[in-house]
């Protein structure tokens, strides 16, 4: 019998190749598509309230005494306890993105442990919509004491910086909503579903984490 040399092993005897440069080949583990473009996407968004940023820091350097005159009229301890409630939503959505890791939709029991990304994610929708309800009465209140987004200089880098963020938390809570729905809507829940839930957490956490500069930068130094 003819042995080719793909056939033939060091020690003379015949040796299937092919088939065991198969068995010891390893996996590639690519990453999800899904998760990478989210990540490219919120590169781009960091891009953009970067630019905020450097618009306030730019006004507040050209006109001090304004700044000093209107960071007066700011609520500190409301703003800081609206930031802890917004913070604390971070926490509630990563707990949802354990659930949705072990593949637990729903609660299967009435302990906060035994919740499955639903729940977690109805909490952090309750919780990122209250911040935006403090936001809006926030801005009912300045607006009466004659700060608006026309009055000066202030009025308008306060208000686009903290505006922008405001709509974005919107989305995050449209977003929560979506993947709540997607939960309920298919019979068994995978790892496209799980997916979903945990992009979505990476947006969040952008948003609290921008949140924290915004008020170390407008609420902090003033």
């Amino acid at each position: 019998m003819r042995k080719t040399a793909g056939d033939i092993g060091h020690n003379g005897t015949v040796t299937s190749t092919s088939l065991n440069y198969a068995a010891r080949a390893q996996k590639i583990n690519r990453p999800n598509p899904v998760a990478v473009g989210t990540i490219v996407w919120l590169g781009s968004e960091v891009m953009f309230f970067a630019g905020l940023f450097a618009i306030y820091f730019t006004l507040r350097s050209v006109a001090p005494d304004l700044w000093a005159s209107e960071t007066s009229l700011l609520n500190i301890p409301f703003s800081t306890t609206n930031t802890i409630i917004l913070v604390a939503s971070s926490f509630t959505c990563q707990f949802g993105v354990f659930a949705a890791e072990r593949m637990q939709p729903r609660s299967v029991g009435p302990k906060p442990s035994q919740w499955g990304m639903v729940e977690w994610f109805f909490l952090t929708y309750a919780l990122g919509a209250i911040f935006v309800a403090g936001q809006i009465f926030e801005y009912a209140t300045l607006v009466s004491e004659g700060v608006s987004i026309s009055s000066n200089a202030y009025g308008s880098a306060f208000y686009l910086t903290t505006g922008f963020h405001g709509l974005h938390v919107t989305g995050g809570l449209i977003a929560f909503l979506l993947v709540i729905g997607r939960a309920y809507a298919v019979k068994t829940f995978g790892h496209k579903e799980a997916t979903s839930a945990i992009v979505v957490s990476y947006y969040w956490h952008f948003v609290d984490v921008v949140w924290i500069g915004l008020f170390f930068v407008i609420y902090v130094l003033k």
